[in-house]
């Protein structure tokens, strides 16, 4: 493999980030919402109103309940060391249930960035003249999936730097102590993440070879969020929590079905039919 042409590949294509609205307005706009704004506006209403205060605007009365259903545990224990609801609620939803929230930012973020890398060279042109260079064609895909790869995880990576800080900072009033990042969040950002960056690489490939556009692309991508979706419902109603077992496991299943779509996308695409699917 030729790292020097890679390089310029990946590197290439995260430049054209800058220069397209469609993919870093999403990278800016997502990270905001989800890790700023919404944690944010909770512990400020949680310390402002308190649970009863806050129990229509975020059902928080259905969050004191489902602590109460937690199995025996540290995390139960954890939780219940803490001396008065507001802080149990807050520690719960901080720490475990936005776990499932965080899953949305790499697969949107890696979702797009590929669907612009593989499908946008269709639609302009480009990528025929990639498949006439004499690059080889595995070096092509390493590129193309370090331009994903590496902006999924630097978004990632800055994204739980501000959650960080949001949480801490807000909420060190009320706890008087850090509660910010715990076991359960370090394997998420080290392990999980990653292997569901690359899944949702690796799946958005086959799509970008098969539709026509960046637009097709991106709808298809889209449901890939379904399952971070019914997780999210699934912690919400108790089914489950994402704690550091699971999170453990969970990454690596997630790791072992990108490694079957490597496979599957090393045996079934090459030059010739991403040509074809060029001038389709």
């Amino acid at each position: 493999m030729d790292r020097r042409a890679m390089w310029a590949i990946a590197i290439k294509d995260i430049k054209a980030i800058r220069s397209s609205v469609q993919v870093w307005l999403p990278m800016i706009l997502v990270p905001i919402v989800m890790c700023a704004l919404i944690p944010g506006g909770m512990i400020y209403g949680v310390r402002r109103f308190g649970i009863e205060g806050m129990g229509n605007m975020g059902n928080m009365d259905s969050l004191a309940k489902l602590i109460d259903s937690l199995p025996p545990g540290s995390l139960r224990d954890t939780i219940t060391s803490f001396d008065s609801p507001e802080k149990q609620v807050l520690y719960f939803v901080l720490n475990h249930l936005f776990v499932s929230f965080f899953l949305i930012i790499p697969l949107m973020l890696s979702s797009v960035i590929t669907a612009n890398s593989f499908a946008v060279e269709k639609e302009r042109g480009t990528l025929e003249t990639l498949l006439f260079s004499p690059v080889e064609i595995r070096t092509l895909f390493a590129g193309k999936v370090l331009s994903a790869f590496i902006p999924g995880m630097a978004v990632t990576f800055l994204c739980g730097l501000v959650y960080g800080i949001v949480v801490n900072v807000l909420a060190y009033p009320l706890f008087e102590e850090l509660i910010f990042p715990t076991l359960n969040w370090a394997v998420l950002l080290l392990w999980t993440i990653p292997a569901v960056i690359l899944f949702a690489i690796f799946i958005n490939v086959i799509i970008s070879a098969k539709v026509k556009g960046f637009q097709e692309a991106y709808q298809l991508s889209g449901l890939l969020v379904l399952p971070v979706l019914a997780l999210v419902l699934g912690q919400a109603l108790g089914a489950l929590v994402l704690d550091t077992q699971w999170l453990l496991w969970g990454g690596a299943m997630v790791l072992a079905l990108a490694m079957g779509m490597l496979g599957f996308i090393s045996r079934h695409f090459d030059r010739n039919r991403l040509f074809e699917s060029q001038v389709s």
